[in-house]
């Protein structure tokens, strides 16, 4: 009979985190403490493949402008930066701070990638680390279940605000070596304790524009060509990029549950 007391031990922890969580959803988009808005992925998801792919909206739909903002702007953002992190594997991986290194080991500022998109896709290649397939076999591996981190750093009406945002997924799915893949140490940093980041106090300012969400988003001094400071419309959403259903979820137990069965799904085959 198949040893199941780490698979169980995987899940357990799985569980408990994820009953934690407090999302809300509309329209398969994430709403966070900021201008960001999360497309893809979306919670509990199993990721693998060649990079892993994070796609955000940045102008909380349409909401504030594009970069470059005027010096004078009440509303800005002034950076994303985005981790990797587990504390099952005491791994935490820079996946963006703003600033490029050599060959892309991490990625640099994610709001002047694909200029004039209101859809920021950042596809960063898997440290070789995470390469394998499936659930971790044992308590040394470095795969299994990681939280997604999103940073921003921005200033909402005059008010300047650093928020945190963790989306948590399993790195279960086949990952192959591309020879693109950084080593871990390269691109690992410290691990904090949840104490030290202390995201509830960074987060105090709250989701902000979900549905409903009232906030007018003052603002001048946008550089767009088109006048409205918004670039083009972003692509309409499709099945591949993990976008979801239509209505708002909070504490959302259909989330809880599709990724339950996802790591079941690992655990059991």
């Amino acid at each position: 009979m198949k040893n199941l007391s780490y698979p169980v031990s995987f899940l357990s922890l799985f569980i408990s985190r994820a009953i934690a969580l407090n999302f809300t959803i509309a329209g398969g988009q994430i709403f966070t403490p900021g201008f960001a808005i999360l497309d893809a992925p979306q919670p509990g998801t199993p990721l693998g493949g060649d990079t892993i792919e994070v796609a955000l909206d940045v102008t909380a739909n349409g909401k504030l402008h594009l970069p470059p903002y005027g010096a004078d702007s009440p509303s800005r953002i002034n950076n994303i930066t985005i981790f990797l992190y587990s504390y099952d594997t005491g791994r935490n991986f820079t996946i963006t701070n703003g600033t490029a290194s050599t060959n892309n080991v991490s990625l640099g500022d994610i709001m002047q990638s694909e200029p004039g998109s209101t859809v920021k896709h950042v596809k960063w290649n898997w440290p070789d680390c995470l390469i394998g397939d499936g659930k971790p076999e044992n308590a040394d591996s470095d795969r299994g279940a990681y939280n997604i981190s999103i940073r921003q750093n921005f200033r909402l009406n005059g008010e300047d605000h650093y928020t945190i945002f963790d989306v948590p997924i399993s790195v279960t799915n086949k990952i192959d070596f591309t020879g693109n893949n950084p080593p871990c140490d390269s691109v690992n940093n410290p691990l904090l304790t949840p104490q030290e980041i202390d995201a509830e106090s960074a987060n105090s300012v709250g989701v902000l524009f979900a549905p409903g969400d009232a906030t007018v988003v003052q603002q001048s001094g946008s550089a767009d060509n088109d006048g409205d400071g918004l670039g083009p419309p972003k692509p309409e959403a499709n099945p591949g990029e993990g976008l979801g259903g239509a209505n708002t979820l909070e504490r959302t137990s259909a989330v809880l549950w599709i990724s339950l069965l996802s790591v079941i799904y690992f655990i059991m085959r």
